[in-house]
């Protein structure tokens, strides 16, 4: 599906699903943080109830669009099962739940970056299994992770952390996650639709995390309408369009222009952290940031290359 060469006169809704779905995913970690401060919400509680929601709409509208398919056709095999499942814990789950500890013990802005160092856990995973060679652009962007890194976490200073070496944790953990979950799809969305690979995967991650905490044990009763408002965006825009939407740009755009824009993702965390949370960012922190979104750009102008050797 994802393989089908671009529709030329439907670029321009490709260009707009892949804006409109990496910023959601951005704006999303910041109107959560926004969330963690004004109600106190516990993070595992925001986790299960964003993914059981968001998991049962991705597949209700699966189904609406495919009415003749059955959305159990995952479960055909026990491979097929256990690789879903595994996807669903170590993917899905892993990558919402580290990514949103790092942004409630640290910022979304930071959180985002971090995750974002996927693409270089990608490349080591590749070097190890001696899938490619170690290439010159590789050391480039290893140059530009490390420096802007350095920069991002101490704002040029070694003798204090901008945000807690838990949040960076976290962080790193969100980036393993975010690469394990880009690598083991890929033989599931080479068979099944990826809406119903990424619904069943929100919609157990979802199950396994109300084991722990109970969407229901929650008095909603008393939030305000802005904090409503603000959860409800997390699960509709943050979550499900978020995903829905760059995936479906897939239809209209290569992978290597799609990768190219979801680099808005990390830049809308920070900028509407910045704007919007106040959270203040030293020199060194914007030098940082610009090293790393351009480690981004650059990973994404060099990944076919990389791919072919």
């Amino acid at each position: 599906m994802n393989q089908q060469a671009p529709l030329p006169k439907n670029r321009t809704l490709g260009f707009i699903l892949v804006i409109l779905g990496a910023s959601f995913w951005g704006i999303g970690g910041t109107v959560a943080q926004k969330l963690f401060q004004q109600e106190n919400i516990e993070v595992g509680w925001l986790v299960s109830s964003r993914l059981l929601l968001a998991g049962i709409l991705l597949i209700s509208i699966y189904k609406i669009t495919h009415r003749k398919e059955s959305i159990f056709v995952i479960w055909g095999t026990k491979y097929n099962t256990f690789r879903q499942i595994l996807f669903s814990l170590l993917g899905m789950l892993a990558v919402q739940y580290t990514y949103m500890m790092s942004i409630a013990l640290g910022n979304s802005a930071v959180a985002t970056l971090l995750q974002y160092l996927a693409p270089l856990f990608i490349m080591a995973y590749y070097f190890i299994t001696k899938h490619s060679q170690l290439t010159k652009q590789d050391g480039i962007a290893v140059s530009l992770t490390l420096i802007g890194t350095f920069l991002l976490l101490t704002n040029g200073s070694l003798s204090t952390l901008s945000v807690p070496i838990t949040a960076v944790f976290w962080g790193v953990l969100s980036g393993l996650s975010a690469a394990f979950y880009t690598l083991y799809a890929v033989p599931l969305l080479q068979q099944f639709h990826s809406l119903l690979v990424v619904g069943w995967s929100m919609l157990i991650g979802g199950v396994v995390m109300s084991v722990f905490y109970q969407p229901w044990h929650i008095n909603i009763a008393n939030w305000a309408l802005s904090t409503t408002l603000y959860f409800v965006f997390i699960v509709i825009f943050g979550t499900m369009l978020a995903f829905w939407f760059y995936i479906e740009s897939l239809q209209y755009l290569s992978p290597k222009e799609t990768s190219l824009l979801g680099s808005l993702e990390p830049l809308t965390a920070v900028v509407t952290s910045v704007l919007w949370l106040q959270i203040p960012f030293g020199g060194g922190q914007t030098i940082g940031t610009l090293l790393i979104l351009s480690m981004i750009l650059y990973l994404t102008v060099f990944q076919k290359k990389r791919m072919k050797s």
